[in-house]
């Protein structure tokens, strides 16, 4: 039996299923690498300081994602690296458990490529969201290698994203691209202006005040200039008064 022929066949059992508690936890193994826990938290805060002012979506990473009260462990089908999901609450979570969210999966995904997940990444899941969690948009990345690709899903299968001049793929999803940038994978806007962490926004604000400071200073300092400038002038003007009289008109 075909994977997509096994997938109908279980769903045509659900009516007869009891579904599992909600409140599952999540049961995802450690990330790998100090570059995997750094690269899907840069993505997470990246987008929740840029939908700061939103209430629906929740994104999470490393995040189980229940989708079928039939699901084996054993069948391997772990929490995607990254993952966004638009139109929900945004608050947070023990795990993702689809019947719970009114049947929704995440609108886009990204999994952060290792030598022991790269197989698996780019075939099993990416057929997995194709075929049954019908992610619209799915990227993966290696951190090592810097291997970055995207995938829309048209008519039912992943097509694979064109990269503009910079090489960033466009998430239709997110309204944003995703491209490399020293090294990392970050959001751009649609005028292709990079998408800042929270610590990059308090650095820039930091430089910003301390330029304001430096400007204030320097028109102190040009102000006290021009006053000194005016007092000598005054002083001169009154020694001259005093030896010469008024100056003639």
């Amino acid at each position: 039996m075909s994977f997509a022929q096994e997938l109908e066949t279980s769903e045509d059992l659900w009516d007869d299923i009891v579904f599992p508690p909600s409140d599952l936890l999540s049961d995802e193994p450690p990330l790998e690498t100090d570059l995997h826990r750094l690269q899907m938290s840069l993505l997470i805060a990246c987008l929740e300081w840029l939908w700061r002012e939103r209430s629906d979506f929740y994104t999470s990473g490393n995040l189980t994602i229940y989708y079928s009260p039939r699901q084996r462990k054993s069948e391997k089908y772990r929490g995607p690296d990254f993952f966004v999901v638009l139109g929900v609450e945004r608050h947070p979570r023990q795990s993702w458990v689809v019947w719970e969210e009114n049947g929704k999966y995440p609108n886009v995904i990204v999994e952060i490529l290792s030598p022991k997940t790269a197989a698996t990444d780019r075939g099993l899941k990416k057929q997995l969201y194709q075929d049954v969690f019908r992610t619209p948009d799915y990227f993966w990345f290696d951190p090592n290698s810097l291997e970055f690709k995207g995938f829309h899903l048209l008519d039912g299968e992943y097509e694979e994203l064109q990269p503009n001049e910079q090489g960033w793929l466009w998430s239709k999803q997110l309204g944003l691209y995703l491209g490399i940038y020293e090294s990392k994978l970050r959001f751009f806007s649609a005028e292709e202006q990079l998408i800042p962490t929270p610590q990059e926004v308090a650095e820039q604000e930091q430089q910003q005040r301390v330029q304001t400071e430096q400007q204030l200073t320097q028109t102190e300092q040009q102000l006290t200039q021009t006053e000194q400038q005016l007092t000598q002038r005054e002083w001169l003007l009154s020694q001259y008064r005093e030896r010469f009289g008024e100056l003639p008109e």
